[in-house]
């Protein structure tokens, strides 16, 4: 069985009203059973999961208004093959202001040989709280499930029904998604492949019990649904380019935006990238509560495609909104991006360029498809000046692109269409000798001009 840590955060006890200077008080449950002994990486589970605890609590020594006490099970009795103790689970070390050594001294001289009866801690854990008047927060640290013939789910409710709110979070790394759906009628879970992701979501909870603040951003589509997501999110301090945090949007396996903290004590200026970026200023962020920010980002795709290439040219475009020239995106042709719903302007960096007007639906794929070019070479016994020009559809023609001055030689990738090379020997003084030449490309084609 692979490591699985799960949190159990956050227990309220009864309704307390949360105020800055509440009291938390944090109880931290050990899973010291045998399958603790088993290998994760370069540790054993029970080694990195010490190892993690005791530097989570050192981290909260001098936090105002915190108290916390650690509760141990599997750490008392052996497992044989013949007998487990359910009863195994133990408050080791009392709530208090001045404790973290003996929480520390503690960890450090566990070891693991029990079962897991992961039910019946959570159910002493109830009464291990002094009183009902504080911030009442359990973090529980396991590597499997319910070992016991008590299930955590019916003790859940059990505390629910009692008016005893249990808000879990499930942390499992490199776990079977179907494991981790046992956890479902407890609450919600994240997921952490390594020691050091595991690291930043217990410093997430640990937070999110503190501060009691927390913070979800709905990236809405057409319909307001909160379904856009995998976007780099940027927020500032309000009123300033002060960056305080930085996110990748993502959704849960529920399709849920995640769960964010963010310090209430600021206003934040949110920029989500999308193309083209959205901006949202002057964000208030509620203390001891949920926020819900929402902000509209429908998007779709363009996807530039060639209808005949036998070969992998390299073509550039340019994306702008309709009616701004400004550059949003450059996009290779043969490749898919994505923008917001709206019109825009496409100018494919073709000779001669192609432009096209084309909107973006939500979750739709816009195609523009083009021609594959063809290639025409040229060379000349002397050094030429000259241009190269287009014949359009009324008959007359446009500029596509310079020679290069004073080469003999060169080669051009063009769409398919007529053209014609204009020149003169650049040694040549006089206009008079101006030499026009006619030319076909074809896609796939290349011709070769001696001039």
């Amino acid at each position: 069985m692979k490591l699985l840590f799960v949190i159990l955060s956050i227990l309220l006890i009864g309704r307390v009203n949360a105020q800055d200077d509440q009291l938390t008080r944090i109880l931290f449950i050990l899973d010291a059973s045998n399958s603790m002994n088993a290998r994760w990486g370069k540790q054993t589970r029970i080694e990195a999961a010490k190892e993690l605890l005791a530097e989570t609590v050192d981290k909260l020594d001098g936090v105002p208004n915190l108290e916390m006490g650690l509760r141990v099970y599997g750490h008392q009795s052996p497992i044989t093959a013949t007998f487990q103790d359910c009863n195994d689970t133990k408050l080791e070390v009392p709530f208090g202001t001045s404790n973290i050594s003996a929480i520390s001294h503690k960890i450090s001289t566990i070891k693991a040989k029990g079962t897991t009866p992961i039910a019946r801690s959570l159910e002493a854990a109830a009464d291990d709280f002094p009183d009902n008047n504080s911030r009442n927060v359990i973090i529980l640290i396991t590597d499997g499930l319910e070992a016991c013939d008590n299930d955590p789910c019916v003790v859940a409710k059990k505390l629910k029904d009692k008016g005893v709110n249990v808000t879990p979070f499930v942390i499992g790394l490199g776990m079977d998604l179907s494991y981790l759906e046992k956890f479902n009628c407890i609450g919600t879970y994240m997921d952490a492949e390594t020691k050091e992701s595991f690291t930043k979501v217990l410093e997430t909870v640990v937070q999110k019990a503190l501060v009691n603040t927390t913070v979800q951003i709905n990236l809405n589509d057409i319909h307001s649904k909160p379904t856009e997501t995998d976007v780099t999110m940027f927020l500032y301090k309000a009123g300033t380019k002060e960056l305080k945090y930085t996110f990748t949007h993502t959704l849960n396996r529920y399709s849920n935006p995640d769960t964010l903290i963010l310090d209430p004590t600021l206003n934040y200026d949110l920029v989500v990238n999308t193309t083209p970026r959205v901006e949202k200023k002057n964000i208030e962020i509620k203390p001891n509560m949920h926020n819900t920010i929402e902000v509209d980002c429908p998007q779709g795709y363009i996807q530039f495609r060639f209808k005949n290439a036998n070969r992998p040219y390299q073509i550039e475009s340019r994306v702008m909104r309709k009616g701004d020239g400004k550059t949003l995106n450059t996009q290779k042709v043969g490749t898919s991006d994505k923008y917001l719903v709206g019109t825009y302007d496409v100018e494919i960096l073709t000779l001669p360029r192609l432009n096209y007007t084309t909107y973006v639906e939500q979750n739709g794929v816009t195609y523009i498809d083009i021609e594959a070019p063809g290639y025409m070479k040229y060379s000349a016994g002397n050094p030429i000046v000259g241009q190269i020009f287009t014949q359009v559809n009324d008959g007359s023609w446009e500029w596509v692109c310079n020679l290069a001055d004073g080469y003999k030689s060169g080669d051009f990738q063009l769409q398919p269409g007529s053209y014609r090379i204009v020149y003169r020997p650049k040694k040549l003084k006089s206009s008079t000798y101006t030499i026009l030449k006619d030319f076909r490309i074809t896609s796939n084609k290349t011709i070769t001009l001696q001039l």
